[in-house]
């Protein structure tokens, strides 16, 4: 997977830069060509000799060296990706800033190449709303972020902030880079988010799905080379990734129109959104007036996606389904995968702490409709998507 590969491995000043150097190690063993650059910071917690001794090129720490300059944009071009890991907190608030006082800085600004970092912090620095703000901008930019982990931190401290281990760093290149491309030529079409029913030119009625966990499948189905249509209701979600086609909607309607068309000419339709069961009758053309007494809205149901592409399912096409419920769970899910004619159902509970809407995390059992009952640990949402796809390409191929 990594044989041949080019991977620029930026390390920041950060107690977990010892980790740098397993990742090295990992990153040529399996076969790829490391080059190492370092913030001046960084040469306090792990030594340039030992990195380059292990990637057998020379670590680059200074933009002029010897009276000879570092072709920082050549270096930006030369990598298939761009590893910062550690990536600090100094490091990351300078990123998206855009300033440029080192060679890293330098490197990362000029880089072609696709950019992830792997963050490390204590855990009240990673929750700052600065933090997380500048971790948006990154994001904005098109870098993608490795999770932190939940463990033991350099201030004795346990929570939030841990570096990612070097080798769930190299399952997240693997996984986003490098794997296979076992979808390219398929179809897929997802759908995200919550929808808006229009109450009047100023309400409406809706829910608390972000559109995380669709992002996400769309995402990895993406990456595992599917060309990708997402409906996506309204949301602040958005994607850099290739290969994705967004289709923004409002309402159920709207969302079920593009479903329609989209769905026959795709191989695979995830249905993740959180679609509205009803709608109100009649939207009023002006801002209803707050008035003494009750206000009595008749609502409508809306039309049922996931059964309409059931019916229209044809042999080869793959259905998938998701339940979110708070009570009988399985019975539902269970009963959803029968009568909506779908081929997966995604189960996920209120009742499970770390899931559901708004959260980065996900618990879900996968109920199939060859019988298999498969049940996972809480992840994130990332992970989470791809143990989904995996089923998803379990099915097709197998």
């Amino acid at each position: 997977m990594f044989q041949d590969k080019k991977i620029l491995l930026a390390v920041t000043g950060s107690i977990a830069a010892y980790k740098a150097i397993l990742l090295v190690r990992l990153l040529v063993k399996a076969g790829a060509e490391v080059k190492v650059v370092m913030t001046p910071a960084a040469r306090e917690f792990v030594s340039p000799l030992t990195l380059a001794t292990l990637s057998k090129n020379a670590v680059i720490t200074e933009l002029v060296s010897n009276e000879s300059w570092s072709n920082h944009v050549m270096l930006g071009r030369w990598a298939d990706v761009m590893v910062v890991a550690p990536l600090s907190c100094n490091t990351l608030a300078k990123m998206a800033n855009g300033l440029c006082d080192n060679m890293l800085l330098a490197t990362w600004l000029s880089a072609t190449c696709p950019v992830v970092v792997a963050p490390a912090m204590d855990e009240d620095m990673w929750h700052h709303p600065a933090t997380q703000s500048n971790l948006q901008k990154l994001e904005s930019f098109g870098n993608r972020i490795i999770p932190v982990d939940k463990g033991e931190l350099a201030s004795g401290l346990y929570g939030d902030g841990r570096m990612a281990e070097p080798e769930a760093i190299m399952q997240f290149l693997g996984d986003n880079f490098f794997g296979q491309k076992d979808l390219a030529g398929k179809k897929a079409l997802v759908t995200a988010g919550p929808t808006y029913e229009p109450i009047d030119p100023v309400r409406f009625i809706g829910n608390h799905s972000s559109g995380k966990m669709g992002l996400a499948i769309a995402e990895e189905l993406a990456r595992r080379g599917a060309e990708v249509h997402l409906v996506l209701g309204p949301s602040a979600v958005k994607t850099t990734l290739p290969g994705i086609y967004v289709h923004k909607v409002q309402t159920a309607g709207q969302m079920y129109d593009t479903c329609m068309a989209e769905f026959p000419s795709a191989d695979i339709a995830v249905m993740s959104a959180a679609v509205a069961d009803y709608t109100p009758v009649e939207t009023a053309p002006e801002k209803i007036k707050k008035t003494s007494g009750t206000l009595v809205i008749e609502l409508t149901k809306t039309k049922d996606i996931l059964k309409s592409l059931g019916q229209l399912k044809r042999d080869k096409q793959l259905l998938v389904g998701f339940a979110l419920e708070t009570a009988n769970e399985r019975q539902y899910a269970l009963d959803k995968l029968a009568s909506k004619n779908a081929d997966l159902i995604v189960l996920n509970s209120l009742n499970d702490e770390g899931a559901g809407f708004g959260y980065d995390t996900n618990k879900v059992t996968i109920f199939e409709k060859g019988g298999n009952e498969l049940v996972y640990d809480r992840k994130p949402k990332q992970q989470v998507a791809k143990d989904i796809v995996d089923r998803i390409v379990n099915i097709l191929y197998v």
